[in-house]
């Protein structure tokens, strides 16, 4: 069976990936990962992690990919060996000086390659192979071709992105942030300035050199086909509602292709709903052969951030029939709203009546965070999610 591997930029996006659907998440400590502006894990939350995955038969990896100085290796062996004692499931590497490292303390832990590593080749995975890689995170430019051959000349356990951000720069090597604002793009500190807009000669046109994001939703059955073994999810800094929605998603997709159920209706119906949760568009850029264009940003672009993302279910009363909600953006009495979760077959509802947590009756929720309560008598469950009503499945059919 493929895994479903979610980012999680904190423990809350950890247990919510997990609640979700994803069988695995990935993570970064607080040193020698490439995310380093997300909020990321102590050992102690690492441990904590660990600890709630492994109750739930799930599984944790840790990044451990920078492109290392000198400076950088400081204190690198002591905290590789407190991986190991934690029981992470993996590290994520990018840097042969950390796997070199492992292999010579014999320090018990599984190794992956990361996709900083831009393996593309069949020679470059029997070459990480001998390293005792067990896994390679393929470069986000692989063609299906490109992973034809490594699966069958390697055996290699394969893991492939199929969602979320791109990088303009070959796999992340990339170091237009050094240039521009002196962050280390190789160590964490990308500053996206592929994404800047430039003007041109001094002119109102301006350029831009930015990719749509990665989407390969019509493409799973094709890579389970060539043997992938693990699909992953881009975005150690996405938001809550982000992570749960798409991992929501790609979870019912990955099932129905399991069992054969998946319709031509269900498929475009789940693309809407991966298209509406990030602000940009998307695409399958390098599956089936160079992108386009078509693919890629030059003159502009309108990213708007909607508001979708209405309130997460805290708890429900059952004597009273009343859902408790926190609030994160603006609804009011009369929206039509609809409700998921991971056991809830989601359900479209008009709001009739808010109530404060003092049980005053209002008639908006505007200010955030606010604890609202809503009269609903379908049972929901803690962190079950509202969220603004834009498609139905029989749009598609």
């Amino acid at each position: 069976m493929v895994e479903l591997l979610a980012p999680a930029g904190d423990l809350e996006r950890l247990k919510l990936a997990f609640h979700y659907g994803a069988d695995a998440c990935y993570i970064g400590g607080k040193d020698y990962s490439l995310r380093a502006n997300a909020k990321n894990f102590s050992l102690e939350d690492i441990k904590e992690a660990v600890d709630y995955a492994h109750n739930l038969n799930k599984k944790v990896y840790v990044t451990v990919n920078i492109i290392f100085h000198n400076e950088d290796l400081d204190g690198l062996i002591r905290y590789l060996n407190e991986l190991s004692k934690i029981n992470v499931d993996a590290v994520i590497v990018s840097d042969i000086a950390v796997i070199n490292i492992i292999n010579e303390n014999d320090i018990d832990l599984e190794v992956h390659l990361s996709t900083q590593a831009s393996t593309l080749n069949s020679y470059a995975a029997s070459f990480w192979k001998k390293l005792n890689i067990k896994r390679i995170v393929l470069a986000r430019e692989a063609s299906k071709e490109d992973i034809k051959a490594i699966k069958e000349k390697t055996g290699l356990d394969l893991e492939v992105f199929i969602h979320g951000a791109m990088c303009t720069s070959f796999s992340g090597r990339c170091v237009l942030s050094n240039y521009a604002t002196n962050r280390d793009s190789n160590r964490g500190g990308c500053a996206q300035v592929c994404r800047w807009m430039f003007d041109i000669n001094g002119s109102d046109n301006t350029f831009m050199m930015m990719p749509k994001d990665l989407n390969m939703a019509y493409y799973l059955k094709d890579l389970i086909d060539l043997g992938v073994n693990s699909f992953k999810v881009e975005g150690r800094m996405r938001s809550i509602y982000y992570v749960a929605s798409i991992i929501m998603t790609y979870r019912d997709l990955i099932d129905k292709i399991n069992s054969n159920t998946l319709s031509k209706e269900d498929l475009e119906y789940s693309i809407a709903i991966l298209n509406r949760t990030a602000n940009r568009e998307s695409a399958p850029q390098f599956f089936n052969g160079l992108p386009t264009y078509k693919e890629q940003y030059y003159n502009g672009r309108e990213e708007q951030s909607n508001q979708d993302f209405l309130g997460i279910v805290l708890d429900y009363d059952e004597e009273n029939q009343m859902v408790v909600i926190e609030q994160r953006n603006f609804f009011q009495k009369g929206d039509k709203v609809e409700f998921i979760g991971p056991n809830l077959e989601t359900f479209t509802y008009e709001i009739n009546n808010i109530y404060d947590i003092d049980n005053n009756l209002i008639d908006v929720a505007r200010h955030p965070k606010m604890i609202v309560k809503i009269p609903l008598s379908i049972k929901l469950n803690k962190d079950d999610i509202m969220r603004i009503k834009v498609f139905d499945k029989n749009d598609f059919i």
